[in-house]
């Protein structure tokens, strides 16, 4: 079962007098991209939160924000009263008011609150980390359920590629046959003679070149390979990209040996539904 890379989680758990929220988000990327977002003093137990928002997610640009709201009577914000001070005495040297409109320009520049730092107690801890498994909990079920669409579509594509190939080796001994036509009528108009064994071999060699016997087998093998990879339990997207450009490669010298124009026609529907798959495929894990 593919996941998707693009997902969103929230958990919120509400303690006697903080609410701690966590947000996750997260978009295709080719390695684990984390941006994290979160209050100064909870800084230091950054590193351990990025190692399992990275274990769990593997892969994509995530976005981790941490909310702290203060629900209580509780408050870590103080009025700096030594710069409350300053800013209005500089303020009266300047301009002329009551104390109290002094008082509420100055309260508006910086510095003018300041903020205790603050130890998070272990139980905090333990509600921060339990919210933050609570969101990788949701954004990974959203993964799951944008890969299963995923996978309908890749399943969906991959049985018109073998539709189509189905097509080419239904026209394919047609193809054979027009090109040798092709081929005799070319040297009966030289109106020359020739040895006929000779004329027979050298045709034979020329066929060969435009023989697509392996590359058939293969691209049937490259469909079928893709789909077992996609069914499987793991979701790796890495290694379904690798088999698509194999199913590429096959396409294109399919496509430059058919020299019939019927069969270039299904290579290029062929071309246009392996390019919606590789559009596709960067957003899977």
């Amino acid at each position: 079962m593919i996941q998707s890379m693009t997902g969103f989680g929230k958990h919120v758990i509400q303690l006697p007098n903080k609410k701690i929220t966590v947000e996750i988000k997260s978009l295709n990327s080719k390695s684990i991209d984390l941006n994290a977002r979160m209050p100064s003093n909870y800084r230091e137990k950054e590193l351990e939160l990025r190692k399992i928002i990275a274990n769990s997610l593997v892969r994509g640009k995530v976005d981790f924000s941490l909310y702290v709201e203060l629900t209580g009577d509780e408050t870590t914000s103080q009025v700096n009263e030594v710069a409350v001070k300053q800013y209005m005495g500089q303020l009266k040297n300047i301009a002329t008011g009551d104390d109290l409109r002094l008082l509420e320009m100055a309260l508006r520049f910086p510095d003018a609150m300041k903020i205790a730092k603050e130890d998070i107690d272990e139980e905090e801890y333990i509600a921060i980390k339990k919210a933050l498994e609570g969101a990788l909990v949701e954004i990974n079920n959203f993964r799951s359920e944008e890969g299963g669409v995923l996978e309908k579509d890749f399943l969906d594509r991959i049985a018109i590629l073998q539709q189509l190939l189905k097509d080419v080796v239904a026209i394919d001994p047609e193809r054979q046959a027009t090109i040798r036509e092709r081929l005799e009528k070319a040297v009966q108009d030289l109106k020359t003679d020739l040895d006929e064994n000779r004329f027979e071999q050298e045709l034979i060699y020329y066929l060969e070149k435009y023989d697509i016997t392996e590359e058939k087998v293969r691209l049937a093998n490259h469909l079928d390979y893709f789909g077992k990879t996609l069914r499987s339990s793991d979701s790796n997207g890495k290694k379904l990209g690798f088999i698509s450009q194999e199913i590429g490669r096959e396409i294109n010298t399919i496509g430059s040996k058919a020299n019939y124009a019927p069969m270039q026609q299904l290579v290029v529907q062929m071309k246009d539904e392996l390019e919606k798959i590789k559009e596709q495929m960067l957003n899977v894990l």
